[in-house]
């Protein structure tokens, strides 16, 4: 059930030779899963060289033939949901059935990407002198580096995986060393596809020491990172500095809008499941709920008993409805910010406090009053606390919700069209989904403003963003 956990280079799995490692730890129970080895400069080294000589090889297969090789790769996957669901929730903590969820979209996303890079087309340039023609040709950018979170473990790494393969690049994907074996999981169906070697190549290490020495090297290109906001700041100077392009998914801090038109007890139910998903470790997740002061106190009590209601556990018991987080110091960090704002006069409506003194659980919590001098209104909690924000004024309210520096992804429930567009079209986020939860879909791009990065995952963006165009003017 658990595999090996090898590190995968130029279509071998292989031990990593740095002699150093770190072990893998189960956030339900605290027991050691595995032990992962750190891969040296010599790995990386192997691992440049590889998908070097793996490009020089991808770019010139046909879109037809990456498009067979890459659904052959999500159905193995499909075939092996069960299995890698398993380790996932394991290393990571995230209920069973949130864990097969994640597996189905990311055989999704292969999918898409798979037959979007059969459409990856130039275009023809109508020309100024007879005879001639001007095309502009979509080419491969490169080899790419990738930098995946442990929060999304499977679609984070795979959103990087099939946009690259898609485009006609090779990659070295560095996953979350803290849940290694979902991402093994995936890349060993791209193997058992028959993906050629050095294409796709998977690593393991000490982050800063992988990224500074992978970003800076003349073969990679490209870099795509998912991450917090000062990491990806430290990385995107790098890359700059060496002239290499970046997708940077970074942190949000998302602002929930409540009207008063709305169904209080059918908007809670929905946006509790959204906020409560992985026990709010997602970077989308809202955070900061403005509920307007005619429909407050009847949602945040109906937000509030669900809050109650949630079964808080193991992942691989079927009763839960969230998991643990992913780490001791998500649990730190959530009694920091709720003690900060307790301090600052804020008020615990339900839960602040750890469950145990085994695994990393933590109750769902809700807060109310909290002033805008608390940490937790200026810095992304990325746990399960949900901010309770009582307003009035429709532009002030707006005005505090495009405050912080993030913008990632906004949300508003509301049955009046002239407020949805007013709020669409003031809010400074990326993406902004009105009355659902419609982001993060294969064919949809996926990319903030602001602090929260520049560039996008998903949709025909996604493609692009691991092609470059080159233009070709031509006399017969």
């Amino acid at each position: 059930m658990y595999e090996t956990l090898d590190h995968y280079i130029d279509g071998k799995w292989v031990k990593p030779t740095s002699g150093k490692g770190q072990d893998v730890i189960n956030p339900s129970k605290d027991n050691v899963l595995a032990h992962l080895g750190h891969a040296s400069k010599a790995d990386l080294d192997k691992a440049l060289a590889a998908a070097d000589k793996g490009f020089k090889e991808w770019r010139k297969v046909s879109p037809y033939e990456r498009c067979k090789i890459m659904r052959k790769a999500a159905d193995l996957l499909r075939q092996r949901v069960d299995q890698i669901a398993e380790v996932l929730t394991l290393e990571q903590g995230k209920p069973l059935s949130e864990s097969k969820v994640e597996l189905m979209a990311s055989v999704e996303v292969i999918e898409w990407f798979a037959e979007e890079g059969r459409r990856a087309y130039g275009r023809i340039i109508p020309s100024r002198t007879d005879g001639a023609r001007g095309m502009v040709i979509p080419e491969p950018v490169g080899v790419v580096a990738g930098f995946s979170p442990w929060n999304f473990p499977a679609t984070q790494a795979v959103r990087k995986i099939a946009a690259a393969l898609a485009a006609g690049c090779s990659i070295i994907v560095k996953c979350p060393e803290e849940t290694p074996g979902s991402p093994i999981g995936v890349v060993r169906c791209f193997h058992d596809a028959g993906l050629p070697p050095g294409v796709l190549n998977l690593v393991y290490g000490v982050p800063s020491e992988v990224s500074e020495y992978l970003i800076p090297h003349p073969i990679i290109k490209k870099i795509s990172f998912t991450g917090s906001v000062p990491v990806g700041k430290h990385l995107n100077a790098l890359a700059a500095a060496h002239m290499k392009r970046a997708t940077m998914e970074l942190g949000g801090h998302s602002p929930m809008l409540i009207f008063d038109d709305v169904d209080t007890a059918a908007v809670a139910k929905l946006t509790a499941a959204m906020k409560w998903r992985n026990a709010g470790q997602v970077c989308i997740s809202p955070t900061r709920f403005f509920v307007h002061d005619k429909v407050y106190d009847k949602f945040v009590s109906e937000f509030t008993s669900i809050a109650k209601g949630m079964k808080v556990g193991d992942g691989l018991d079927a009763e839960t409805t969230m998991g643990p987080l992913a780490n001791p110091r998500r649990i730190n960090a959530m009694q920091t910010l709720i003690q900060d704002a307790q301090e600052k006069g804020g008020k615990v409506a339900t839960g602040g406090k750890r469950i145990g003194n085994q695994g990393n659980f933590f109750e769902p919590t809700v807060l109310t009053d909290v002033p805008n001098s608390a940490r937790i209104m200026n810095e992304e909690p990325f746990g399960p606390v949900a901010v309770m924000l009582r307003f009035k004024d429709t532009d002030q309210m707006l005005t505090e919700a495009n405050r912080l520096p993030f913008g990632l992804a906004s949300y508003v429930f509301t049955h009046n069209a002239k407020t949805a567009t007013k709020a669409a079209d003031a809010l400074e986020a990326g993406m902004v989904s009105i009355n659902h939860h419609g982001i993060a879909l294969p064919e949809t791009p996926f990319g903030g403003m602001k602090d929260s990065g520049f560039g996008h995952e998903g949709g025909i963006e996604g493609l692009t963003a691991y092609m470059q165009s080159k233009f070709v003017a031509y006399m017969g």
